[in-house]
């Protein structure tokens, strides 16, 4: 009885033609996944660096691009309305230019080809699909959306201010960019942007319905005819009285605590690792937060000065930075206050909980006192929480052995 050997090689049955495309595009993908999945310092001269910038470039052109075709649900209203459309085609249009040039000379020096073809395509792609010159018509304001224009402004925004900042003052000279554990707190960024009209929808619902009967016009009429610094100065003090006990609630109740801890589980501090976080916390502290401002009735010029203060200090206070604060130290929480937070040394347990008035934590005796001026470690105290975004979220609700 005559067999045949099922498990061909596939020159047998692929033309001769097709064979040379077929790997080289696997190797490309190959390539790609590895650098992806990689961590570890960037060395200059192996093309890793201009690699890596051109991959994000192409990558945010081409969801860019994208979301010029469908702004009703992939643009944030917000920023619909403040931005201007010209300013971002040029923007489009050169980082366009500058990802095609840096795949295409990384690809004639033989530099890290697998990605640089990746980036090529995504170029490529986005240019076919219409580039910076996509038309935008009028559309629907009350549509579903995504933040898709909220990541990428973002990410381009945080990327270029923070990396560059860890740069020039770091606190740990030697913390690669690309460190361990990078890819789940991308992909925390990006789920958290991608959900912001979701998490908006359910914050305002919430805000209205537990907070809602606290409202008096009398009282926000006074509030509001306060000047605006000392009105902003109170907005932040308000917002961070309620920050700090519901933050101390997190570390004090163990219901609360298996949301929180996955926030603490990062064990490398960088301006992307504070987007580590579970979904249910960020609203429920949100809700905590936003509501008792929502009372006050602070003015809007105040409130949007309060958010872009909250903003950058939710990044910059997890950043690999050091910068001499002097006195300074004890009004406002910096990098090196926060850093502590999240110290699984044992000084650091349960402590510096404020996030912009580092004097409550003073006032309510729960600032770290010690002779070192940096922690050792990070991360929660036994590393039990698991890496990666979806078992992160599943982590709360499994029985804890």
């Amino acid at each position: 009885m005559t067999t045949h050997n099922n498990n061909l090689e596939k020159e047998d049955v692929i033309p001769p033609g097709v064979i040379a495309p077929i790997k080289m595009i696997n190797g490309v993908v190959d390539e790609t996944a590895t650098l992806l999945q990689d961590s570890g310092s960037m060395k200059f001269g192996e093309g890793v660096i201009a690699g890596s910038i051109g991959f994000t470039l192409g990558l945010l052109c081409l969801l860019g691009v994208i979301a010029f075709h469908f702004p009703e649900y992939l643009t944030t209203p917000e920023l619909r309305k403040q931005y201007s459309v010209d300013l971002l085609r040029q923007i489009l249009f050169y980082s366009l230019i500058v990802a095609g040039g840096i795949s295409l000379g990384s690809i004639i020096l033989r530099k890290q080809r697998g990605l640089s073809i990746t980036t090529l395509c995504m170029v490529l792609i986005a240019i076919a699909l219409g580039g910076s010159r996509v038309p935008v018509g009028d559309f629907p304001d009350n549509t579903p959306y995504i933040g898709l224009d909220w990541f990428i402004l973002d990410l381009l925004g945080s990327t270029l201010i923070f990396v560059l900042l860890e740069k020039l003052f770091p606190l740990y000279k030697k913390q690669a960019v690309f460190r361990k554990e990078w890819q789940t707190d991308l992909v925390h960024f990006l789920v958290n942007h991608f959900l912001v009209g979701l998490i908006l929808l359910i914050v305002n619902f919430l805000i209205h319905k537990v907070f809602g009967w606290m409202v008096h016009s009398e009282f926000q009429s006074w509030v509001r005819a306060i000047h605006f610094l000392p009105q902003l100065l109170l907005c932040i003090l308000v917002a961070d009285f309620m920050q700090y006990w519901v933050h101390r609630a997190y570390h004090e109740i163990p219901f609360l605590w298996k949301f929180h801890a996955v926030h603490h589980s990062a064990k490398t501090m960088d301006w992307i690792a504070g987007s580590r976080m579970h979904v249910l916390e960020l609203i429920f502290t949100r809700v905590c937060v936003l509501g008792p401002l929502y009372v006050f009735g602070f003015e809007k010029s105040v409130m949007d000065a309060y958010i872009i203060v909250v903003g950058f200090q939710a990044v910059f206070n997890h950043a690999n930075v050091h910068i001499p604060w002097g006195p300074l130290k004890y009004l406002v929480v910096t990098p090196d206050f926060h850093h502590w937070h999240h110290s699984s040394d044992d000084a650091a347990i349960d402590k510096n909980y404020a996030a912009h008035y580092a004097f409550l934590d003073h006032i309510f005796r729960t600032a770290v006192k010690t002779d070192r001026q940096f922690p050792e470690k990070y991360g929660v105290v036994g590393d039990y929480v698991p890496n990666g975004f979806v078992k992160q979220q599943l982590f709360p609700f499994k029985r804890q052995t």
